[in-house]
């Protein structure tokens, strides 16, 4: 496997082969970027047995406003510090500010890991 930065020919000007394969825990994946929408998942092997259900799409939220956890309806996207064309594209990530049913939410969860979203209610 070719480390990052090293270079592919020797000293001699021979060139080096890969010692191995990447394996498969190794592999990268595009993030999945969850929109607000109707709700869409798709459930993926993560390591080990283990399956991971990836939100592509939703509208639902776990809202806890300190006492009590209620299920509110996300209107749109507010603010996302991860990436300022999210707001524009609507799209969930944790640490985004969501407009909901019961107000202004930060989002705790990570959507496209979990397939959920979970946030906590702003003070205003």
């Amino acid at each position: 496997m070719q480390d990052q930065g090293r270079s592919t020919r020797k000293r001699t000007g021979g060139r080096l082969k890969n010692v191995r394969n990447r394996r498969k825990d190794e592999l990268g994946r595009l993030p999945t970027e969850t929109e607000v929408g109707e709700p869409r998942f798709r459930t993926v092997d993560a390591r080990g047995n283990d399956t991971k259900t990836r939100a592509l799409a939703t509208n639902v939220a776990s809202v806890n406003n300190g006492d009590e956890t209620v299920g509110a309806e996300i209107e749109n996207v507010v603010e996302n510090d991860a990436n300022p064309n999210y707001v524009r594209r609507n799209i969930i990530t944790k640490g985004a500010v969501v407009e909901t049913s019961e107000g202004r939410a930060r989002v705790t969860s990570r959507p496209g890991q979990t397939g959920q979203v979970n946030a906590v209610l702003l003070e205003e």
